[in-house]
């Protein structure tokens, strides 16, 4: 049996995200999101219905502000006391795990794809999937991107706007594009 597109982006292998399985998971996806950004705040509360109901996990007390985007759910993990602030986008085409107690800035970006090097590739529509894991009690600041494959340590501190292309050690302070490591004040 051929493994389908989805599998394959399971298993950590080349897929082409051209895929009517994918689409539909991805529409699915968008729906819930949509929900989650129209609703009242008060009606939302931490997570909209349907958004909760999508995610892989949602610990205790784990809260998304609007607006929000991901590209699956399913593959999201909250800690308990997670919070994402506004205009978080998760490209979770592989798990991402965020750990308890962890806070994400405005406009933090996650992306779990990384596409083909080569342009035939691209034009294919071909991708590889890469986890990224946050350890508990981290800090993301506003606007940093952290790219596919990354870990980023238990309580590590990562600067606003920085661009994350490498793990970052537990209790770490990174700064900058590319990330790196500066000592605290």
């Amino acid at each position: 049996m051929t493994a389908s597109e989805r599998m394959k982006m399971a298993a950590g292998e080349w897929y082409t995200c051209i895929d009517d399985e994918l689409e539909a998971l991805r529409v699915t996806a968008r729906d819930a999101v949509f929900e989650h950004n129209s609703l009242p705040p008060r009606q939302r509360g931490n997570i909209a219905p349907a958004l909760r109901t999508l995610l892989g996990a949602m610990g205790e007390g784990a809260r998304i502000e609007a607006p929000f985007h991901c590209a699956y759910g399913f593959n999201l993990f909250l800690g308990e006391g997670v919070f994402l602030n506004a205009g978080c986008t998760i490209l979770d085409t592989a798990p991402v795990r965020i750990g308890k107690g962890t806070l994400l800035g405005p406009n933090v970006q996650i992306y779990c794809a990384e596409h083909h090097r080569e342009a035939t590739g691209r034009l294919a529509g071909l991708e590889i999937a890469k986890a990224v894991t946050i350890g508990d009690n981290a800090w993301i600041g506003g606007s940093a991107v952290i790219l596919a494959g990354v870990s980023i340590g238990e309580g590590a501190i990562v600067g606003a706007g920085a661009v994350v292309t490498r793990d970052v050690p537990a209790n770490t302070t990174v700064i900058g594009n590319p990330a790196r490591a500066v000592t605290p004040r």
